[in-house]
């Protein structure tokens, strides 16, 4: 493969804060970033050398964008993979639109994890309030409905009791095709990043605790509280999804570890994760100089970190907190840019080091 060199520019489809973080990392290694996305004054934009704003449907400006970068990624997922497949006529994109077709959809997403003998929780596709009912009678509540596609941060899913209404449930998924989640009793949600390159280089980073409230991220502790041979266990299970993707770039795989210490894949993202920001401090290279290590064909970076570390989520109101988190001289703030504070919104992040052999606390 080609080596896309430091000058040349980097396509970033999403113009989020995971795009904001990317094009500052390609910014220090010496790359320009174009970014596109639906939002004016976004974060990425804020930081890039260009941004254009349109849908992802607008072909004339997706024209107009393959034509002034060299490779395009993403760091937003729910991208058409529509979108991908035209731009591809003019300019490579990683990771490939096929892959997305797998990962934007939980029910091809969690029947592809198993047909690699790797597990998962139950499941069950739902398609009508028929399909619902078998499907519950089968997996037994507690479980979780969520839709197929698009769901994030707690939206787009609810959970079942043995009290739900299931007529009442189905309504509020608006008939929208679902799959149904049989409840996980776990010990611990862990999530390993991985990056691949296009000669099939891999390098993992170590796995980590991810704790959540009200649905959303609110803090990762790294490394998880694990076994060694559970923490090996969990980073072959994403180099091997890795590679069966046939992936360029960035993945986050994010798991499961039962009270018997099995491991089971709850969902992927094709892209940084809010739960690699602490590689930015306590690694050798940031899950987002990674990426665009992996995308532009150069030799993946050490994913080794030199520290232990904990990041916490700002979330909403939470932002004002920033002079606090300012004074203390161990704290290492990230602010996103954005212009309003809204409840559940990524506002920024904070991260904290703990030299290696101390167990990083919340």
């Amino acid at each position: 493969m080609t080596v896309i060199a430091p000058g040349a520019t980097v396509g970033i489809l999403g113009d989020g804060q995971l795009g904001r973080m990317m094009a500052l990392a390609a910014a220090e290694m010496g790359y320009f970033v174009h970014v596109f996305g639906p939002e004016a004054d976004s974060p990425a934009a804020q930081v890039s050398h260009r941004s254009t704003v349109a849908p992802y449907s607008d072909l004339a400006a997706l024209e107009a964008f393959a034509k002034s970068v060299d490779v395009v990624t993403l760091e937003f997922e729910n991208i058409p993979t529509e979108t991908l497949d035209y731009l591809a006529a003019f300019v490579p994109v990683r990771p490939h639109a096929r892959l997305l077709e797998v990962t934007q959809d939980r029910l091809l997403e969690k029947s592809f994890i198993n047909s690699l003998g790797i597990g998962t929780t139950t499941f069950a596709n739902v398609d009508s309030i028929d399909a619902l009912v078998g499907a519950v009678a089968r997996l037994s509540a507690p479980a979780v409905l969520k839709t197929r596609r698009f769901g994030y941060d707690g939206k787009g899913q609810v959970k079942i009791t043995g009290e739900s209404d299931l007529d009442a449930v189905w309504a509020e998924m608006k008939n929208a095709p679902s799959i149904l989640e049989g409840f996980v009793n776990f010990r611990m949600e862990i999530s390993v990043i991985v990056a691949r390159s296009a000669n099939g280089e891999t390098a993992a980073y170590v796995p980590v605790e991810n704790r959540h409230k009200n649905h959303i991220l609110d803090i990762t502790l790294a490394p998880a509280d694990i076994s060694a041979p559970l923490a090996e266990r969990a980073m072959e299970i994403a180099e091997k999804i890795a590679v069966k993707l046939d992936l360029v770039g960035l993945l986050a795989v994010e798991m499961f570890v039962t009270e018997d210490n099995q491991v089971l894949v709850n969902e992927l993202a094709p892209r940084p994760h809010n739960s690699g920001h602490w590689t930015i401090e306590a690694c050798a290279t940031s899950q987002f100089r990674q990426i665009i290590r992996a995308v532009c064909g150069l030799p993946l970076g050490d994913p080794a970190r030199h520290s232990n570390a904990v990041m916490r989520n700002l979330i909403g109101d939470d932002v004002e907190d920033w002079e606090a988190i300012l004074k203390d001289p161990a704290s290492s703030l990230h602010l996103y840019g954005k212009r309003e504070a809204r409840a559940g919104r990524k506002m920024g992040h904070v991260t904290k080091l703990f030299p290696l052999g101390t167990k990083p606390t919340a």
